[in-house]
């Protein structure tokens, strides 16, 4: 039987490890932590709908129901010409690799004085409590923004999505509290038109929503620093801040720089519309350690992240049992959103020839809490899983 390694435990790996074994292979999952974080919900964890063990599902518990093997460990270093990836405890070989890492962060200085819903998992719990701090002083000043890659755009991915929603919850949550008249919110980012790749008529909309929830704005201007007390801007202009959140743009995975694999000048790893690395057979990579192709405004989201898991995985094995059968991942291109504030949220679509934005007061909200609990409970095989969802 074929040996498949599939390497990275969240949306793309997991997903890829699951459609493997309903095909009948022997595949190992390797991850560096023991679950899978739902990064979509997490927003939720800083204004307390939420705990950590809502939000995280054990990989062991995936193991048992999809049958898998699990190997937590960290990836140290892949040479595909020997079919070989060497982890801090052990070499591995393999008949074929997914590639599922995510990506690292793009490097700015003064990066540690941030916080980042997007980042490592435990920092959620880091921003609530940096929250209550503030609230149990009375009142303070909290900036949240996202940067970019200017090497790679789809990097950036919709990366407005989460600090936008931060934002609008925040706003949310402070005013039940009886509080928010004694914080400043204020939104900032490197450029010019933050939000654009969600399409115009949701860009179109962005300053509506910061009327309502009452937040600030500072953009256009490239980021210097970041400071213990706020953000130094290129123009040596500050915006001071208690508690600053800030989701960089994506990097390529450092373990990449060790490997012998074709990468853009970002570090993104080289594939096809069937997610096969470039000129390297048995290898495939998805998720965000890949580079995305596709039009200008392409983002690199978890939906996305599964449907090139489909793709490799049906690839695989129609390339295992003699088929010519194929799937590309291009036509999926798409960016679905609902941006959750708390008291409602908006669904954002956009597509080639399409982009709308729909607000739903109250209603938006549930929605995406059903999401959450339907993500949950489908991967844990409680629930039918829905096609595309």
């Amino acid at each position: 039987m074929k040996k498949i390694l599939i390497l990275g435990g969240g949306f793309a790996g997991v997903e890829a490890a699951i459609k493997l074994k309903k095909y009948k292979y022997d595949v190992t999952l390797v991850s560096n932590r023991d679950y899978l974080f739902i990064y979509p919900i997490s927003i939720w964890i800083p204004v307390n709908k939420k705990k950590f063990d809502d939000v995280a599902i054990p990989l062991e518990k995936l193991r048992k129901i999809h049958k898998f093997k699990l190997i937590i460990d960290d990836v140290k270093k892949i040479t595909t010409a020997q079919n070989k990836v060497e982890l801090a405890s052990q070499t591995i070989e393999y008949d074929y690799l997914i590639i599922a890492l995510g990506m690292s962060k793009v490097p700015i200085k003064g990066l540690e004085h941030t916080h980042s819903i997007c980042g490592n998992p435990d920092e959620a719990i880091i921003i609530k409590n940096e929250l209550s701090k503030l609230i149990e002083k009375g009142g303070g000043k909290i900036a949240i923004g996202f940067g970019s890659n200017p090497k790679d755009p789809s990097a950036t991915a919709v990366r407005g999505g989460p600090a936008f929603e931060l934002l609008f919850n925040f706003s949310h949550y402070l005013k039940k509290k009886k509080v928010r008249y004694n914080f400043d919110l204020t939104f900032f980012a490197p450029m010019k038109e933050p939000g654009k790749k969600m399409g115009n008529k949701a860009y179109n909309k962005m300053d509506v929503f910061f009327k309502h929830y009452n937040i600030k704005s500072k953009t256009g201007i490239k980021i210097q620093e970041f400071v213990e007390n706020g953000v130094i801007f290129a123009d040596d202009s500050k915006l001071e801040s208690d508690l600053t959140l800030y989701i960089p743009g994506g990097d390529g995975h450092l373990v990449m720089r060790n490997s012998d694999l074709p990468l853009t000048d970002a570090g993104f790893i080289k594939i096809d519309d069937r997610c096969k690395v470039e000129d390297i057979d048995h290898v495939y990579a998805i998720g965000d350690i890949s580079a995305l192709k596709g039009p200008k405004w392409a983002a690199k989201q978890g939906h996305i992240a599964e449907v090139m898991a489909n793709v490799a995985a049906y690839n695989i094995h129609h390339k295992i049992i003699g088929s010519e059968k194929r799937k590309g991942y291009h036509k999926h291109l798409n960016i679905v959103c609902v941006m959750d504030s708390g008291d409602g949220a908006a669904f954002v679509l956009r597509k080639a020839d399409f982009d709308m934005i729909l607000p739903l007061p109250i209603l938006g909200h549930w929605m995406k809490r059903g999401w959450g609990f339907y993500y949950k409970n489908s991967k844990l095989g409680r629930i039918p899983r829905i096609p595309g969802m």
